[in-house]
């Protein structure tokens, strides 16, 4: 049984347990530095630190000092926002701590050499108690699992994964938490490991997308010059829509993706929202000819099955707000759904939903499920008549 884990938490290591006490001391910043990495390592005398910034490229060196006689160590310089990390003692690969900095982070770490990337103490930012915290979990897991390998052979392959499951559990269960309290952390990046379907989706929380959703929402709020924000944005809706595949294929029904996106207002409308009625998912934009041709039919089925559990959700691919808000009043499009990320032919709805040209249509029935694509005009009234019998 291997252990997989994501893009963002290739840095976590297999660790155990130890303890120690933090100096919860903080460094002055020079001019021209935006962080501080300081802290005191038993054994490290005369070792260097390095911090290292890390991307699909690799790794790009940032800064660097040697320890003094005691262990102690202060590293400062500049990065240019939210990025993944990594404090490296020595010359090898076996100590490293991964570290989601964000300027003016002042970050100490205490601990010992042979147990450096293992279970430190993190202190002097916000994501330091969580990340101390996480990665004693982490060592509690990994020591199970080590015993837990030694049972390869004399149990099934069914009996391992579902101990493999609650083994791990405690620390997905923890970091699921620490990720619904504080969306915007930094230290997100690592727990978001959690959130991922490392064994396939059987076994795989729903919930999950839900809440890496909300992280990818408040990063895009708090960091959106930040690569990591596209990237777990999209990882969100990547996850999301290999799930809804998974299901459709299991279950022989195909469940709508969701879509949570602001109103004209700024308001969020979620499609979830309208279980309960047949809903046309209509993406459009006010730049589209052919779909500003079809809003005279769209408004009649509307007025006409509005009162019979029906409702349109439309979902804009404009890039300009007001040219997107103009469109809905001359079109007289009074149904109260209107959303969009304003992102044009960038919006993941376009892969989350499968298509390349609008107008686009795709009806949900009562509990979700995508009974029909396509749908305009003769053919839209002639299914709401057979679905709704009028």
């Amino acid at each position: 049984m291997v252990f997989k884990i994501s893009l963002f938490s290739l840095l976590l290591i297999f660790l155990t347990a130890c303890s120690g006490e933090s100096t919860n001391e903080v460094i002055e910043l020079n001019d021209g530095d935006n962080f501080s990495i300081s802290g005191t390592i038993a054994g490290s005398e005369g070792k260097v630190f390095y911090v290292e910034a890390l991307s699909q490229q690799g790794k790009i060196d940032v800064s660097k000092t040697t320890a003094d006689e005691n262990g102690h160590f202060e590293i400062l310089g500049k990065i240019p926002g939210l990025g993944m990390y990594q404090l490296r003692l020595g010359e090898g690969n076996d100590r490293i701590i991964p570290m989601t900095l964000v300027p003016n982070d002042q970050v100490v770490v205490d601990g010992t050499y042979n147990d450096f990337a293992m279970t430190p103490e993190i202190s002097g930012t916000e994501w330091a108690s969580t990340m101390t915290e996480y990665m004693k979990k982490y060592a509690t897991f990994h020591s199970e699992q080590e015993k837990l390998m030694k049972e390869q052979g004399k149990l099934d392959e069914a009996e391992m994964t579902k101990r493999f499951i609650l083994l791990k559990s405690t620390v997905d269960d923890f970091a699921i938490a620490k990720m619904k309290e504080n969306p915007s952390s930094p230290f997100n990046i690592v727990l978001s490991s959690s959130s991922t379907p490392s064994m396939g989706f059987e076994n795989y929380e729903k919930e999950n997308i839900d809440v890496l959703k909300s992280v990818a929402d408040a990063y895009s709020k708090e960091y959106p010059d930040s690569p990591l924000t596209a990237a777990i944005s999209s990882q969100a809706y990547q996850i999301e829509l290999a799930y809804n595949q998974y299901i459709a294929n299991n279950s022989g029904e195909r469940i709508a993706p969701e879509i949570a996106l602001p109103n004209p207002d700024g308001n969020i409308i979620k499609l979830s929202s309208l279980k309960g009625k047949y809903v046309l998912i209509d993406f459009w934009a006010s730049w589209c000819g052919p779909c500003r041709r079809e809003s005279p039919n769209l408004v009649k089925v509307y007025n006409e099955y509005k009162d019979l559990d029906f409702t349109i959700y439309s979902v804009s691919l404009d890039k300009k707000a007001d040219a997107w808000k103009k469109a809905i009043e001359t079109d007289g499009l009074i149904w109260p759904n209107h959303v969009s990320d304003l992102k044009e032919w960038g919006s993941p709805m376009i892969q989350l939903y499968g298509f390349n040209s609008i107008p686009h249509t795709v009806l949900v029935d009562k509990k979700g499920n995508i009974i029909a694509t396509g749908l305009r005009g003769a053919s839209l009234e002639q299914k709401l008549k057979e679905l709704l019998k009028k």
